[in-house]
Parts: structure tokens; sequence; C-alpha cells
């Protein structure tokens, strides 16, 4: 008889993910693997985190601020029907992925002023070419000035130098620029952040309200009551907002969220000004250790 090996051969290892460092236009860029996640990216730029991507699954979100605008897109017209989306600022590209698998179809601009970035997230965590997604190397507000009248139907802001919001993206000048790409009931939403007593915030919201006759905002009730620093979904629309859908499903998300409208949103705004580039001033510089990664 031929001897028979009782031990069975040990499986050939996977090749393990391998975080990857680059220093980019603005910093020093992470890709950073999800031990929990087999093809998920965490996106860090000088420690603060900027994107989560999973290439399997384009549409799960896993910041709390992404899921909310996920919300968002999810109940603005026809559900998966197809949109066209501007998206001001770009990161891993998170959120075009996401419009791509919950709206086939969709056309999608896409501007970033990191092209190190962008060659990056190209390189490592390529979007798929028949994705309908185009991205451009270039500055938010100057391609949107640029950009032809009523072209899109929704604009995303989503542009953070570092951890904060540019100066020159928080004017009534830029809103006005918004409110003109966008199509008659098209939705403006902006990713924020900021902590008591919120002046960055209502000045914001006091902003938007001077070019658009609806607003609104969703946040943690905890951001919202002062407790922490934390990030906002600003919303505009020259139509009437659906928030009822919308404060449903971000009270039932895993992360609840709380959508302020109307008199209560004006409350909060109170004697905000709206700003003018002459006075514009980046968002707040987040707290210790409030939004970076070890």
């Amino acid at each position: 008889m031929e001897s028979v090996n009782a031990t069975s051969p040990e499986p050939e290892p996977e090749n393990e993910p391998i975080p990857v460092t680059r220093d980019v236009d603005h910093g020093t860029a992470k890709l950073l693997p999800d031990v929990d996640r087999r093809r998920a990216w965490l996106l860090t730029v000088d420690g603060a985190p900027q994107s989560y991507v999973d290439l399997d699954e384009p549409a799960h979100l896993e910041f709390e601020y992404a899921r909310r605008l996920g919300h968002v897109l999810d109940c603005l017209g026809d559900e998966g029907a197809p949109l066209d989306v501007l998206h001001l600022g770009g990161g891993a590209l998170t959120m075009p992925r996401y419009v791509a698998a919950t709206r086939p179809g969709s056309r999608q601009d896409v501007v970033e002023a990191d092209r190190g970035l962008l060659a990056l997230v190209a390189e490592h965590l390529p979007v798929p070419e028949d994705a309908g997604v185009v991205v451009h190397g270039g500055d938010a507000r100057a391609w949107l000035e640029a950009a032809p009248d009523a072209c899109v139907d929704v604009l995303v802001g989503d542009v953070f130098g570092g951890s904060r919001v540019p100066a020159h993206l928080t004017t009534l000048a830029y809103a006005r620029q918004a409110a003109r790409v966008l199509r008659p009931g098209g939705t403006y939403a902006a990713n924020l952040a900021d902590g008591a007593p919120f002046a960055f915030l209502r000045s914001q919201l006091a902003t938007f309200a001077a070019v658009f006759p609806n607003v609104a905002l969703v946040a943690e009730p905890a951001v919202l009551r002062g407790r922490r620093f934390g990030n906002a979904v600003l919303l505009a629309s020259r139509e009437e907002l659906e928030v009822s859908e919308l404060a449903r499903r971000t009270a039932r998300d895993a992360f609840p969220a709380r959508v302020e409208h109307g008199a209560a949103l004006r409350r909060f705004v109170g004697d905000a000004k709206p700003v003018a580039d002459a006075d514009a001033v980046p968002s707040p510089e987040p707290p210790g250790g409030a939004f970076s990664v070890g």
C-alpha cells in the first residue's frame, strides 16, 4: 500500500491588501484597507477621513454624512431613475459610485482640485468605464462658474481642504452660481461641519436661504444640540423639498438624524447674515480628534 499523508496541505494564502501612502497636491494621502470588508478602503488626507469605498458594494455607505446624502439622493424624483449630477469635491468618488449603482444611466461630473489625489484613486480604486462618471481636475468654484445654465438635476458640494470647507465655497456669489446651474426643481446638497454656537452653519443657511426659497438641514440630534462637533447636510431648492420621506429615512437609519426645516430652522438661523466674498472664512477647524484617524 502507498502511504497516505494525513496532514492536509495548507491553503495558499490570499494576497492581503496593503496600505498605500502617497504625497498628493494638498497633503499626504493614505488608502487603508478595511479588515472586515474584503475590497473596502478608507481614504485619509493628513489624517482626516475623506472617503470610504467598497469596490464590491458601491451602494454601501459607511460615513454618517454619506448615508444622509444617500437618503437625499434616494428621495429625489422617481426611485432608481437616472439623474444628471455635478459633484464638487471628489475624494475617492464614494457618492458618484453610489449614484451609478442605485440610478443606472445617470450622467455625473466630478470636480476635484487635487490632481495627485485623482491619480491615486484612478490607480488603486478605479471607477468602471461604463459608470457614466467623468472626473475633472480643477477648482470647484471656477468650474461651477464656467458651467452652462440649468445643466444638472443635483449639485453635491463636498469640498474640504483637509477638514475645512474652503472660504470661496461659502458665499452668496457661490450660492447664486449653484442656483444658476440647477434645473428648475433641482436640489443642492452640501456636506458641512460645525459645532456650537454654529456661527459657520448658521451663516451658510442664511446664505442659501437668500438665494433658494426652500432650505433644510439634516444632522444628528447631538450635533444640533451642541453636544459635539459634527457633519450636517444642507439642502436647498427652488421647489418645496420632500422632507417627510427624508425625515422617515434618516430617523430609521443605523445612525439616526433629524431633518430641520421651516420655522424651527429659521429659529436656528436666528440673526445670521449671508456671507459676502469679502467676509468669507473657511469652516472652523475641528477640535482635536474629532475626525482624525490614528
